[in-house]
């Protein structure tokens, strides 16, 4: 039976993917992951560095310590990033992307074979509800399905 190395957590850490770290600074997992390497957290196989877990920035998490199976210290990770010139992309800013996204992918483009729904299968969960609030108000028929959907929006892109 393999040993699974969980890390001393703070009550509040919130581990995430490079894909979710990255989308809080509008650039792609690919791009968070040589942010990091260069910052020396990452090694060359995209697996967290002795130095990334010391400091609490990363874990593996599952048996094979593949790069997929790294978890990401979303406060730790942030402060580096910010500190090396990123900045989080705004709530309101992501909102009015994502609208802007689905609304274009309801109405059709010949040349995307996507649909709006396989489109919004991507959504953070905590934007469904302010997107599909934002829809609503532009008269456009998508919905964006998920366990926030049906809830009444707490914010607004317009504001």
């Amino acid at each position: 039976m393999a040993t699974v190395f969980i890390p001393p957590m703070a009550p509040s850490a919130t581990w995430l993917s490079l894909t979710d770290l990255g989308r809080i600074y509008g650039i792609s997992a690919i791009h968070c992951g040589r942010a990091l390497q260069q910052q020396g957290w990452r090694d060359r196989h995209g697996r967290p560095t002795p130095g990334a877990i010391e400091a609490g920035a990363a874990f593996n998490h599952g048996a094979h310590h593949t790069p997929r199976a790294a978890l990401w210290n979303a406060q730790i990770c942030s402060a580096l990033l910010e500190k090396t010139g990123y900045q989080q992309v705004s709530r309101s800013l992501q909102i009015e992307q994502w609208v802007q996204l689905l609304e274009a992918m309801e109405q059709g483009c010949p040349s995307i074979n996507a649909t709006a729904a396989q489109m919004a299968e991507e959504l953070p969960n905590e934007l469904i509800g302010d997107v599909n609030h934002e829809l609503a108000q532009r008269g456009c028929p998508f919905r964006a399905a998920g366990p926030s959907s049906n809830t009444r929006p707490t914010f607004s892109a317009a504001a």
